[in-house]
């Protein structure tokens, strides 16, 4: 699971002492909060997209997140892996859709781990966020909760498990993490307003 102990993975120190446990340099992306999916296989150096895939043994598939949901998806057979940055923006625009599509495995051999993301009683969005989910999907309802007129908070976790049910993943664990309330482990956007980022990296092993 993604901690603080190898500091803020958006420094280059952090990265060299995340790079000792790794079997490679992960693929950094640029993130932008979209649905872009790319193999990682296939870049050495940072890349417009929010998810990444692999076939290839050692290749690190990684990204960075501080309120947004990391989601890695493995192979049972270990013929792939990948993940995908999860915020509102690219849930709600399908980034875990255009990453299983990428891996272009059966959804049913495919298992799913939910990272550290804002929790549910912490993320609060207005109207403009529930009603972009519920143009993709009305059963999204059940992930958001009234808080205060105009605003909801929503269980990106939740939204996440249903995107994956509907998928045919059916094997998903993770979850119940609270990125917001639990800083001894975890930076926050939201709690620190600070540019800090953690990592979530995935490869397949020799």
């Amino acid at each position: 699971m993604t901690t603080r102990s190898f500091g803020d993975l958006g420094s280059e120190t952090a990265r060299r002492k995340l790079r000792a446990r790794l079997p490679a340099d992960p693929c950094w992306l640029r993130q932008v909060h979209g649905v872009g999916v790319i193999d990682a296989s296939r870049y050495a150096g940072p890349v417009d997209a929010d998810a990444a895939f692999a076939r290839a043994r050692n290749v690190v598939c990684a990204v960075m997140a501080a309120d947004c949901m990391p989601v890695l998806l493995a192979d049972e057979r270990g013929e792939a892996v990948g993940v995908a940055h999860a915020g509102w923006r690219g849930l709600s625009g399908g980034v875990i859709e255009a990453t299983v599509a990428a891996m272009a495995l059966p959804a049913q051999r495919l298992l799913a781990w939910l990272g550290p993301a804002i929790g549910p009683a912490a993320y609060e969005v207005g109207d403009e966020v529930r009603d972009a989910f519920l143009k993709i999907d009305a059963k999204a309802t059940a992930a958001f909760a009234a808080n205060r007129p105009g605003h909801w908070l929503l269980d990106l976790y939740a939204v996440a498990k249903q995107r994956l049910g509907a998928l045919g993943v059916k094997r998903v664990c993770g979850g119940g993490f609270c990125t917001a309330s639990d800083a001894a482990r975890f930076y926050s956007y939201r709690r620190e307003k600070a540019p800090e980022r953690m990592a979530a990296a995935i490869w397949l092993a020799e």
